[in-house]
């Protein structure tokens, strides 16, 4: 298959691999790609080198004339199969540049909420006739693309991003930095936080934490509306607001365990994954894909979405069991390498693309 991708690899390494990764793995298998993005992303240098044809070809907007022509020049000359585009930026420049063109149209979604039928800008997105088919990153924004949109439920896929342990495996920050030691239970909440995190119900759990032992760790911008709860919370001086970090993997690999509290919006979270990889168990809540990743009970506990008791009752039963934070983590590292590795990730976007090629418009 011939195929073209849309996408932005501006970010950081770790954030864009799992993505980029799957194509490199493409090419590896036979395929030809092409991928359209910045000339000056740090990854190009690694696809041109694995045999990704790269252009440099990025839209200013929504709608980039400019990019939009050059896209349909290299997908009518280049006689392309598949056409994938990524976000809200090169989704409606490449539907428009497929138009005239034999390449299936293919978006990617990774977030519930925010698509409605009756929203002029969804027609420029994955709402836009020439497109052929969505990819989704959990089954969570699966179901509900059905709802938003008028494909055929085969036309709509779930497809998790596909991981390797390596890409993750980092040395642990030293405890001492936050003035801790092994005797300590850490939990940390890793976020850019908006009122979808959940921070306040987190906050409110801290009142019902049994134990002194423990220890809140709050990585992230943002927590500033949420300093007066903390500070009102009875283990406020076991709470440590760290602020934006860089080695977010690193203190995540030294914590007991995470902390997802979101109420909405999550499509398949990072940080979960994160910390599977580096043998963290989770909390979560029902919210998104956040169920798809964490197996109740077995690699960590899922808890209803806005319930802070419930939150606090599974944290509780983490720090009291340290035995049973080594058995959930190492049976969570075990789920992401077996359930959500790059190898499938590959295999079945490749048998969606051939699907999509089925039909005929």
């Amino acid at each position: 298959m011939k195929i073209l991708i849309a996408s932005s690899y501006h970010h950081a390494w770790n954030s864009v691999r799992p993505e980029a990764e799957m194509f490199i793995e493409m090419v590896k298998q036979g395929h030809e790609v092409t991928i359209a993005t910045q000339g000056d992303a740090e990854y190009v240098t690694r696809f041109r080198d694995s045999g990704v044809k790269v252009i440099d070809c990025y839209p200013k907007g929504k709608i980039c004339f400019t990019t939009i022509l050059a896209l349909h020049r290299e997908l009518k000359e280049g006689d392309y199969d598949i056409c994938y585009a990524f976000n809200s930026k090169t989704i409606p420049n490449a539907a428009f540049a497929c138009i005239g063109t034999k390449a299936k149209m293919v978006t990617y979604r990774g977030t519930t909420g925010g698509l409605y039928r009756h929203d002029p800008s969804a027609y420029l997105t994955h709402l836009h006739p020439r497109v052929d088919g969505i990819v989704c990153v959990s089954e969570a924004v699966r179901q509900d693309v059905i709802t938003r949109t008028w494909k055929k439920p085969e036309q709509v896929k779930t497809i998790y991003k596909g991981h390797k342990l390596d890409w993750y495996l980092v040395p642990p920050t030293k405890r001492e930095e936050f003035g801790l030691d092994n005797e300590h239970i850490i939990g940390i909440c890793a976020a850019h936080v908006r009122p979808s995190k959940g921070i306040s119900i987190l906050a409110q759990a801290t009142h019902y934490i049994d134990n002194p032992n423990f220890h809140l760790l709050l990585i992230g911008s943002g927590y500033e509306p949420h300093l007066e709860e903390i500070k009102n919370s009875p283990m406020a001086e076991r709470i440590h607001v760290v602020g934006h970090r860089k080695d977010v993997p690193s203190i995540m690999a030294m914590a007991d365990f995470q902390i997802q509290p979101s109420i909405s919006g999550e499509g398949l979270p990072r940080t979960i994954i994160e910390a599977m990889a580096n043998g963290t168990t989770s909390v979560v809540t029902t919210t998104g894909g956040s169920p798809e990743l964490v197996a109740d009970g077995e690699t960590g506990y899922i808890v209803p979405t806005g319930d802070a008791k419930a939150l606090a009752g599974a944290m509780n039963a983490l720090i009291n069991e340290r035995d049973k934070i080594e058995a959930f983590s190492l049976a969570a590292k075990h789920k992401l390498d077996n359930e959500f590795n790059a190898k499938q990730t590959v295999m079945k976007h490749l048998e969606f693309f051939e699907l999509l090629q089925q039909n005929k418009k």
